[in-house]
């Protein structure tokens, strides 16, 4: 999973990406700081790797990874290639899902592109961007589809409807992500940007992480909320406080803030839940790991992820869910009881399955 932060120049990109990649990218106050992307991999935080290292004392722990990649700044103009518009938008192309970083705190040491703080108008300033750059492409696109759609072939009749279709709705004003499902399928098969899903995250300074929203902060919500989309509220001066610390300190940081969980499992969490990503477990004395799937997936095309012979040579799948195994304390007792199930090639996976894969080549 690759996500791309993006946003306005000095809205705490990359501060909010060091905080979490812990990677060290530049971050100064001024526009273009950052302009080729910089990239880190970050470990999805996951109790239950924790949990089955304790039981299994095993030589290897993985967990499964996301990639941040933190993206230059974008100003006004850069689907005409104003500021770094051209090579902003490439990268864009490149990434799963967009995480959308909105300036909500004051500080008068760190300038604003536009000159002032509004967070709603920043967001309106890169979403047009956005669907400027798709109406380009989907206008080249509908040309071709329509000098094809004399030939009255249905496919290309029907492919010059759905441009014809999509470009009125990026007319609009909309983004694709908004579309009804065909027309966004298809969208998505044209790497439009508009047609990522988006995660806002509205960046705040410390005093106002537990306060209630401002009105301009339930706005976000209600436009994510409108758009299929993802919205959380983070510090990232906090984040990057919480990377320099130890895990009983971050713990104890974050109760003192009177917050459940860090900006970065807030962020990972939605991003699954916007992309339809489970894990399922994997448990040895070799190693324990952890993998990313759809939601959907069924058994062999899961053992396919762990190597291309496992869903060649597909057997079965042995099954025990998270909590089943922790209850019983060890796979022996849980085979014992009968809890340990034998499914098929029809099985789909569910988040927390213990899997042991059984395959022939």
């Amino acid at each position: 999973m690759k996500l791309g932060i993006v946003g306005l120049p000095n809205v705490g990109k990359s501060t909010l990406f060091n905080a979490i990649t812990q990677a060290g990218a530049a971050a100064m106050n001024y526009p273009f700081c950052t302009i080729e992307p910089n990239v880190g991999v970050v470990a999805v935080p996951d109790y239950r790797l924790d949990k089955l290292s304790e039981m299994y004392s095993p030589q290897k722990v993985t967990p499964a990874t996301v990639d941040f990649v933190d993206i230059a700044g974008l100003v006004f103009g850069a689907s005409r290639g104003e500021g770094l518009g051209n090579k902003f938008l490439s990268h864009i192309r490149e990434v799963d899902a967009i995480v959308h970083v909105v300036r909500f705190f004051l500080d008068e040491n760190v300038s604003h592109v536009d000159g002032s703080v509004n967070p709603m108008r920043d967001i309106d300033e890169i979403n047009t961007e956005l669907i400027f750059a798709d109406m380009e492409t989907v206008e080249k696109r509908l040309i071709k589809a329509q000098k094809q759609a004399k030939s009255a072939e249905k496919a290309h009749v029907d492919e010059a409807q759905l441009l014809g279709r999509i470009l009125a709705h990026l007319e609009s004003g909309r983004p694709c992500r908004t579309l009804d499902i065909e027309a966004l399928s298809f969208a998505q098969t044209l790497f439009l940007l508009s047609a990522k899903p988006i995660i806002y995250v509205a960046n705040v300074d410390e005093a106002s992480l537990n306060k209630a929203p401002i009105q301009a902060h339930k706005a976000l919500y209600e436009l994510a909320e409108a758009e299929g989309a993802k919205a959380l509220t983070i510090c990232a001066e906090v984040e990057a406080e919480l990377a320099l610390l130890q895990p009983e300190e971050k713990q104890a940081f974050l109760e003192e803030l009177g917050l459940e969980q860090s900006g970065l499992d807030k962020l990972i969490s939605a991003c699954y839940a916007l992309l339809g990503l489970i894990s399922f477990l994997t448990a040895g004395k070799s190693e324990v790991r952890a993998w990313t799937i759809k939601k959907g997936t069924k058994a062999p095309q899961a053992a396919g992820k762990i190597h291309s012979d496992f869903e060649r040579g597909f057997i079965r799948a042995e099954i025990v869910p998270f909590n089943t195994l922790i209850e019983c304390g060890s796979m022996q007792v849980c085979k014992e009881r009968g809890l340990v199930r034998l499914e098929g090639k029809e099985y789909v996976i569910s988040d927390g399955d213990v899997v042991l894969f059984r395959y022939n080549v």
